[in-house]
């Protein structure tokens, strides 16, 4: 069994008692597990499995397949400011998909991983703003040494590697000050 903390990227439901739930990890990278029995109302998972939240899982590793098997998860930080304006939970889930498009399978990148917990712990306290979307992209770009040439911008720099940009960024542009 491992023991590791971890940032709740997405949840997926997998039958009528469990889900998928998709991790990002200073020391392994980004996992998969599965929570059986999780959507049950009496789970242990109860109250501690939902998007942004910071836990400490211990987890067993699946020899067959990249889906982990998750025995026991403990709330460290729920982001509650973060669920307190629509703008917040939008960048949030922006860097969130980022996060997730960069990253392989079980392949730590502790630097992204800090990256993506102080963006967290910013919306945590202050409200949704332009400069921290970004500053994330520019942290991003940096530590995946994607720069590009002069002239061009963080996001075009993720768009071109990637061929994909995360859609809700073009709302996010609108709405963010």
């Amino acid at each position: 069994m491992e023991t590791t903390t971890a940032i709740l990227l997405r949840k997926t439901k997998l039958s009528e008692t469990s889900l998928i739930v998709t991790w990002f990890t200073e020391a392994h990278g980004k996992i998969k597990t599965v929570a059986k029995g999780a959507r049950q109302p009496k789970s242990k998972f109860a109250g501690v499995l939902d998007l942004f939240f910071d836990c400490e899982i211990q987890f067993v590793r699946s020899r067959k397949s990249e889906l982990h098997i998750l025995r026991e998860a403990a709330l460290r930080e729920p982001h509650a400011g973060m669920r307190l304006d629509y703008g917040r939970v939008t960048l949030g889930a922006y860097f969130v998909e980022l996060t997730e498009l960069v990253t392989e399978p079980d392949h730590p990148v502790p630097e992204l991983y800090d990256l993506l917990k102080r963006a967290l712990g910013f919306l945590n306290a202050q409200p949704a703003a332009l400069r921290a979307l970004l500053h994330f992209e520019s942290e991003l770009v940096r530590l995946l040494g994607i720069q590009g040439q002069a002239n061009v911008t963080p996001a075009v720099a993720i768009g071109r590697t990637y061929q994909y940009l995360p859609r809700a960024r073009a709302g996010l542009l609108k709405t963010l000050k």
